[in-house]
């Protein structure tokens, strides 16, 4: 079946710039991600919405995210 075409890429490609509250959750998940990775705030927050994007998709496309651990066992995420 040949994938829809992504709205998201549809869409202005310059830079814009968003004002957002983030929640308590979401501030200690950027800042986490921050220190484990040394990106900053603003790479942070542009990989999160992009890979949130890609697993929206990939969803709707019927598709299940899964996790793997060392030894093999499988368990199915669900993203809310």
């Amino acid at each position: 079946m040949p994938r829809q075409v992504d709205k998201l890429h549809a869409v202005r490609t310059e830079n814009e710039r968003f004002t957002v509250t983030l929640i308590p959750t979401a501030v200690r998940a950027v800042a986490t991600l921050m220190r484990i990775t040394g990106l900053s705030k603003t790479d942070v927050i542009n990989r999160a919405v992009q890979v949130y994007a890609f697993l929206a998709q990939e969803m709707a496309d019927g598709k299940e995210v899964l996790l793997r651990d060392e030894q093999g066992n499988t368990e199915r995420v669900h993203i809310v």
